[in-house]
């Protein structure tokens, strides 16, 4: 049983107790919950469901790993060298509640 959900711009294979990094949210609770979702796995199959929602606990927050930009422009002595750092939010998927069944996580 998993769910397709969309947020930060990407979308995202979930299942109840799985762990990810998403792009950075700002939430004051330990839960979050995704109502954007896209496909569903249930007993007959993928279909899109008409009433979904995913809910999920933050973990933590961090950054993610380094990214180096280089620039360059040959025979003009030109370099630039920039460093990127994502920001990121860890959660764990507690739950997928799609058309009234509810899916927990196995404890």
């Amino acid at each position: 049983m998993y769910a397709v959900i969309r947020t930060g711009g990407k979308q995202y294979r979930v299942a109840p107790g799985d762990v990810l990094k998403i792009e950075s949210v700002s939430a004051d609770q330990q839960t979050v919950e995704f109502a954007d979702v896209l496909a569903f796995s249930g007993d007959n199959g993928i279909a899109k469901p008409s009433s979904a929602k995913v809910t999920a606990e933050i973990v933590g927050h961090g950054r993610g790993e380094k990214v180096l930009v280089f620039h360059l422009k040959r025979k003009k002595q030109y370099k630039k060298l920039q460093g990127h750092r994502q920001n990121f939010t860890e959660v764990r998927i507690k739950s997928i509640e799609a058309d009234g069944v509810t899916y927990d996580a196995k404890k």
